[in-house]
């Protein structure tokens, strides 16, 4: 009896292989879109708060949902929610009392100490997170159009040899940081990479400058969604570039 069973599962094992075998197997991400029990429990972007203090959450300018499949709205929801609260709230706290309480975000990574971790990670940590968010959105993606595009026909040679520089930089980048699209000191585009919660406006950038587009590579921003795989991650990116908004940032970064 048990052999006929193991010639019958042999049997079935052929048959399945046998008509797969004209057929291109490829991998799939599937991201579902929560049920409405999942958004009710996770709540809603507008009702997440700092504690009181100097800086305030950046308003999420979308639902959690809004960038799914690319980043699924658990992605989101935990990094808004809580990664980038914590950042916001412990800036606050290391903050009070000091000179630099009452100074705009940029002024603060700009005379910041960097022997002072608290502020250094938090400060940077409070920034990345607000440009991240402001670089994305809903149906979004394709290319820039106008002046962003002509610089970046300018300085990289084409679109596709731009994104293919940007890929490659965030694939690149051992362990956790950002990629950026930054403004040079000298009106150029340039891309370039910080660790951890670094970015180009810290005296410590080895490209400083005015970031208009950044990509966060720590591992909560993709891991949820596609685990080691921090290319499918990357270029799940591109589907949800906001240009309007990073065309935007260009033309405030050289009227300066």
């Amino acid at each position: 009896m048990k052999k006929n069973i193991f010639l019958l599962s042999n049997l079935l094992l052929v048959s399945l292989l046998l008509s797969c075998n004209n057929k291109k197997l490829t991998e799939v991400v599937d991201v579902p879109l929560p049920t409405v029990q999942e958004k009710l429990a996770m709540g809603l972007p507008e009702d997440v708060k700092a504690n009181e203090g100097s800086f305030q959450l950046e308003k999420l300018p979308y639902s959690y949902d809004a960038l799914a499949p690319n980043i699924s709205a658990a992605t989101i929801e935990m990094h808004y929610s809580k990664h980038y609260l914590t950042y916001t709230n412990n800036l606050n706290r290391a903050l009070a009392g000091t000179p630099l309480e009452n100074l705009t975000i940029e002024e603060v990574l700009a005379k910041l100490d960097l022997n002072d971790a608290s502020i250094r990670n938090n400060a940077g940590g409070y920034y990345n997170h607000s440009l991240y968010w402001q670089c994305m959105a809903p149906k979004a993606g394709g290319q820039p159009k106008d002046v962003l595009a002509d610089a970046i026909i300018k300085k990289f040679g084409s679109f596709e040899d731009f994104t293919s520089l940007f890929k490659n930089e965030s694939v690149k980048l051992f362990g956790s940081g950002w990629v950026w699209l930054v403004v040079d000191r000298a009106g150029e585009l340039q891309i370039t990479s910080t660790q951890n919660q670094d970015n180009p406006l810290m005296v410590n950038a080895l490209i400083q400058g005015k970031p208009i587009l950044a990509l966060d590579i720590w591992e909560h921003a993709y891991y949820l969604d596609y685990q080691y795989k921090r290319k499918n991650y990357v270029d799940a990116f591109f589907n949800v570039i906001n240009w309007n908004k990073v065309s935007e940032n260009y033309d405030a970064a050289i009227k300066k």
